[in-house]
C-alpha cells in the first residue's frame, strides 16, 4: 500500500479548491509571525506607478535612444523619443519618493521604542515602490515589500529588508496587510492599481472601519489635479464635505515629511490604549 502523506503535508491537497481557506489563513499567519519576529509595530505605505524609473536610468535610456536616432531617425523614433523624454520628466517622482522615504526613516530611527515604528512599506516591485524601499534602505532602516504573485508581472526590487519580502497570491490578503499596520499613506502618481489602493483605504476611513487615524498624502498636484476631482462628488451629495479633508495634497518631499511627522506625532506617539496595544492596526471588526 502506497504511503499516504499527512494532510497538512500533502501538496496536491493544499493546492486544491477545498484547501483554499487554509491558503488564505496562511497568508495571514505567516506574515504575522515574521512581523512579530522583526518587531514591526506599524508602517507608512507608499503607493505609485511601477512604470516610473530613476533619473539615472531614464537619462541613460534617452542618451542611448538619441545615439540610435542620429543614424536612423523616422516617425517611430520620434514617438519613442517623445516617450523617453516624458519618462525623464516622470523620473522626478521616483527621486522624490526616494528622498521622502529617506527623510521619514531617518526620523523614525530617532524614536525611542523597542519596536520599529513607521516602517516604509511598498508593493515590493519597481518604480515608486522601488524608490520608497531604496530611500528607506539608504537611511539604514528596515523596509517592507508586499508583492503580489502574478504570471506576467515583475519581481521584487532589491532594496527590501531580508525577511520582510512577502509574496501573496490573494489580492485581498495583500490589501489587508497594507491596511493593518499602516498609520499613513503616501500616494504618488500611478494608474489603476494605485487608484484602487487609494479608494480602498478611503472607503475604510469614510465608513469608520478603522480604529486608528490614517493620514493620506496625495503627492503631485500637477498629476492628480488632472486625474482626480472629488469636489463634484460633494456638490452632488455623493460624499460629505468633510470627506474632502481626508486627503492632503503636497508637491515636495519636505512638505510631505512635515505633514507626515505632524500626523504621526499627534495621533500615534501618544501612549497606546489597551485595545491598540493588544491589536495594533485594525482593531474594530464587524460582520
Amino acid at each position: 500500500m502506497a504511503h499516504q502523506p499527512l494532510a497538512y503535508l500533502d501538496a496536491e491537497f493544499l493546492e486544491s479548491a477545498e484547501a483554499r481557506p487554509i491558503r488564505i489563513l496562511a497568508e495571514y499567519l505567516e506574515p504575522l509571525r515574521r512581523f512579530k519576529e522583526q518587531k514591526i509595530q506599524d508602517t507608512v505605505v507608499f503607493f505609485g506607478s511601477a512604470r516610473v524609473d530613476s533619473r539615472e536610468r531614464a537619462e541613460v535610456a534617452l542618451k542611448t535612444l538619441r545615439a540610435r536616432g542620429e543614424r536612423d531617425a523616422d516617425e517611430q523614433y520620434e514617438a519613442e523619443l517623445a516617450k523617453s523624454r516624458r519618462a525623464l520628466e516622470w523620473a522626478r517622482y521616483y527621486e522624490e519618493a526616494r528622498e521622502l522615504a529617506r527623510m521619514l526613516t531617518e526620523w523614525s530611527l530617532t524614536l525611542e521604542s523597542e519596536n520599529h515604528r513607521f516602517v516604509v512599506t511598498s508593493g515590493g516591485g519597481p518604480g515608486i515602490m522601488e524608490a520608497a524601499n531604496r530611500g528607506a534602505r539608504e537611511a539604514g532602516g528596515k523596509t517592507i515589500g508586499l508583492n503580489i504573485h502574478l504570471p506576467y508581472e515583475q519581481g521584487a526590487n532589491p532594496y527590501l529588508t531580508e525577511g520582510l519580502h512577502f509574496e501573496f497570491h490573494y489580492f485581498f490578503m495583500r490589501k489587508f496587510w497594507f491596511a493593518y499596520l499602516a498609520k499613513a499613506l503616501v500616494i504618488f502618481p500611478g494608474g489603476f492599481g494605485t487608484c484602487d489602493e487609494l479608494f480602498e483605504i478611503l472607503t475604510l476611513v469614510q465608513t469608520d472601519k478603522l480604529s486608528k487615524k490614517i493620514g493620506i498624502i496625495l503627492y503631485g498636484s500637477e498629476y492628480w489635479n488632472q486625474v482626480l476631482h472629488f469636489k463634484p462628488m460633494a456638490e452632488w451629495g455623493a460624499i460629505a464635505d468633510k470627506d474632502l479633508e481626508l486627503l492632503q495634497r503636497v508637491d515636495t518631499p519636505a512638505d510631505a515629511f512635515e505633514r507626515l511627522r505632524a500626523h504621526l506625532v499627534t495621533h500615534h506617539l501618544e501612549p497606546a490604549t489597551e485595545q491598540e496595544a493588544a491589536a495594533p492596526g485594525i482593531a474594530k471588526t464587524r460582520g
